[in-house]
């Protein structure tokens, strides 16, 4: 299975600055899922993927354990069976982060994009993330050397927020001085490390971020659908969406977004016996790439996701007993089994 390149990323005639990979405005409307630790594992992008999601990004893979031959670093960092690979490396020190994004195009990576953005206090604590907002300097230096480290045909992304506080927003600066070192996309959560994911999602503050450079933006934060998407593009002219949390539990969210900016004929989403197969192929899917115990664990929170999207999309009715079972049992039989129970013959009741 493969998918095609999007338009945005071949060398093709820029519209906004210069020639080459990933310069120029974005064609076809292409719509991004977002790196999410514990959500974008391999199973999650790969089906992302094939229900039409135009680029799909790795979990945040850590340079340090990358570098040091941590198992959960090699597990985030695999992307077989995607047509176009996007590794997210975040890191804290200019050489091992470049290691890190050296191994990742050695293993395959297409893309590498650099992570100052997450607000997790774990990862800001080791002054990686959205800490690097605090030292532009340390942040540059940090590009630069990964720059340097990959070569010139794999381009580098920059995914940031826009500043540590609402008093120090200063994305316009770091994409600026990190455009000018090789970074070929940036994209900007609207909002600031000290906000997590509290309040709203102000894309509007984007916008001096376009007028900054002239490279593609991808607009991220509180995007859930064709609606928020263009009024997201619209508040700081980006050139593209980044869906995160509305995808969890609607892997077909991403693409149909696309279809819709394109102008494409919508996809019915998967309802009923569908639906139930999709959790069942995601579910086990799961299972054979992180392994049964880890798997098990890491998958209950995809089928809670999936559970509460049934029931907010389409009004499906599960019984508690129902989903604790579901939600407890370790034996993959047994979740299949309750998959088909509580989606497809409540779905197909309902329609009776």
């Amino acid at each position: 299975m493969s998918i095609e390149t999007p338009p945005f990323l071949a060398v093709a005639p820029a519209a906004r600055l210069g020639g080459g990979v990933l310069r120029g405005r974005l064609g076809a409307s292409p719509v991004f899922l977002a790196p999410m630790s514990g959500v974008t594992d391999l199973p999650f992008r790969r089906i992302a993927a094939r229900l039409g999601c135009d680029v799909v990004v790795t979990e945040m893979v850590a340079s340090g354990e990358l570098t040091t031959g941590g198992v959960d670093a090699t597990v985030r960092l695999a992307g077989e069976g995607l047509g176009l690979h996007v590794v997210q490396i975040a890191g804290r020190e200019p050489e091992p982060t470049a290691r890190a994004a050296a191994m990742a195009v050695d293993a395959g990576a297409d893309v590498i994009d650099l992570n100052m953005g997450c607000p997790a206090k774990r990862v800001c604590n080791g002054l990686s993330g959205s800490a690097l907002m605090r030292d532009l300097d340390l942040a540059v230096a940090i590009v630069v050397a990964v720059r340097a480290a990959i070569p010139d045909s794999v381009p580098l992304t920059l995914k940031m927020r826009l500043g540590w506080s609402r008093e120090t927003m200063n994305a316009p600066e770091l994409a600026r001085r990190a455009v000018a070192e090789g970074v070929e996309l940036v994209t900007v959560h609207g909002r600031t490390r000290d906000q997590f994911y509290d309040g709203a999602a102000d894309w509007a503050a984007i916008r001096p971020v376009r007028e900054a450079v002239d490279v593609p933006l991808v607009v991220n934060g509180d995007i859930d659908g064709v609606a928020t998407s263009r009024a997201a593009m619209a508040a700081c002219d980006a050139d593209a969406p980044m869906i995160g949390r509305a995808a969890c539990g609607r892997p077909w969210l991403p693409g149909d977004v696309g279809r819709a900016l394109r102008g494409a004929a919508a996809i019915e989403p998967p309802r009923g016996t569908a639906l139930a197969e999709l959790v069942v192929e995601h579910h086990e899917a799961m299972l054979a790439h992180h392994g049964i115990r880890v798997g098990t664990m890491a998958a209950r929170k995809h089928l809670a996701w999936y559970l509460d999207a049934a029931i907010a999309d389409d009004g499906l009715v599960v019984d508690e007993a129902a989903r604790r079972s579901l939600l407890t049992t370790s034996d993959p039989h047994r979740v299949a089994e309750l998959v088909r129970r509580i989606f497809s013959d409540e779905a197909e009741r309902r329609a009776a």
